[in-house]
Order: C-alpha cells, then sequence, then structure tokens
C-alpha cells in the first residue's frame, strides 16, 4: 500500500495490556533501513475525514482484529516525526487505552491492514527494557510504565482523565446521532 507522507497524517492507536496487565498487544512489522530487524507498532491506524479519533480506534481495532474495545480510555497524544526507508514520515496520534475482547493468541495471531495486507500481533512486556525491538510511536514509551497506566485504569469516568474529558466504558450504545448532540467540540 502506497502511503502519502507529504502531509501529517491524524492515527488514533491502543495500549491493549493482557488480563494480566503484563503485556500489551502489538503488531510486528517488517525490517526498514532504519530497524533491520523490524519494529512494534501500537495497534490503530489513521482517522478517517468525518470521524473522530475515537471512532477510529474502534472501527481499526474492528476491521483490523475483529475484536471490541472494553474500558477505552483517552491517555494522552503525542507527534510522531520518523523516517521509514529514508522518507520522512509525521503524524499526530491520540493514545488510548483499552481491553480488546476477545484477546489475541498468545501464537499466531495476525493483524489485517486495510489492503488486506496481514502482519503478526504479537504482546510485548510493559517491562521491555531488555527488548531490543523499538516500539513506535515512540512517544508512548513514558506512558507505558506501570504506575501511569494503572493511575489511568483506575480513574473514574466521571473525572477529567489528564486534563481531557473523561472516555471510559464500552462503545455500546454511543453513536453517531450522540456526538452530533454534544456540537463541533465535543465526541472524542
Amino acid at each position: 500500500m502506497l502511503i502519502d507522507r507529504s502531509v501529517i497524517r491524524v492515527k488514533a492507536m491502543l495500549v491493549a495490556p493482557d488480563a494480566g496487565g503484563a503485556t500489551h498487544a502489538v503488531t510486528l512489522n517488517p525490517p526498514t533501513a532504519e530497524n533491520p530487524a523490524g519494529y512494534h507498532r501500537l495497534i490503530g491506524g489513521s482517522v478517517e475525514l468525518g470521524e473522530t479519533h475515537r471512532e477510529a480506534i474502534i472501527r481499526e481495532v474492528d476491521e483490523e482484529l475483529g475484536a471490541t474495545i472494553c474500558d477505552l480510555r483517552l491517555v494522552t497524544c503525542v507527534e510522531n516525526i520518523f523516517r521509514i526507508d529514508g522518507e520522512v514520515g509525521h503524524e499526530i496520534v491520540f493514545v488510548y487505552l483499552g481491553r480488546l475482547d476477545p484477546e489475541p493468541s498468545r501464537a499466531g495471531a495476525m493483524l489485517t491492514e486495510s489492503d488486506g495486507s496481514t502482519v503478526p500481533v504479537v504482546w510485548r512486556r510493559f517491562d521491555d527494557a531488555e527488548e531490543s525491538i523499538p516500539l513506535y510511536p515512540a512517544g508512548v514509551v513514558p506512558w507505558l510504565r506501570p504506575g501511569v497506566l494503572s493511575r489511568i485504569a483506575s480513574d473514574r469516568a466521571d473525572q477529567p482523565l489528564l486534563g481531557h474529558g473523561g472516555h471510559k466504558g464500552a462503545v455500546a450504545g454511543e453513536d453517531a446521532a450522540e456526538r452530533e448532540a454534544a456540537g463541533p467540540a465535543g465526541g472524542g
């Protein structure tokens, strides 16, 4: 799939812990000039025109994994400027936390990209100091420290989350009419 890297892209990605909270699901991407052993990337993808970043992560997880997200929480937004095979890329990434249902298998799980290609899904430890394969977007790494995520996961739904409105709960019952009722600045 040819990607136009001449524009800044808006993404929504998910930190998806396993039931035990020791690992999270990531994709294992093929080698590049900058990462000859490949690289890990959070699950998610591009926000489409007319869709909120919250709607994008829900759609991406459904399309790529056939899963839903439980306890969805907005964690942060990071800027990701990178090189891939020598070409500059630039993304603004809304990072979410949530559990996948069903959880991908520990072995042999695959994610299907929008172009029909597949990439392996693997489980990366949160305590990953020994991991040689880099994780992208790199700006998310400080947010993966166990104390930070456990605080976010335990925040009450009716309390603001790190300066943003609360974003908790499964997605059932949320639809475009509710988003439009919130006005242009609301919904995600």
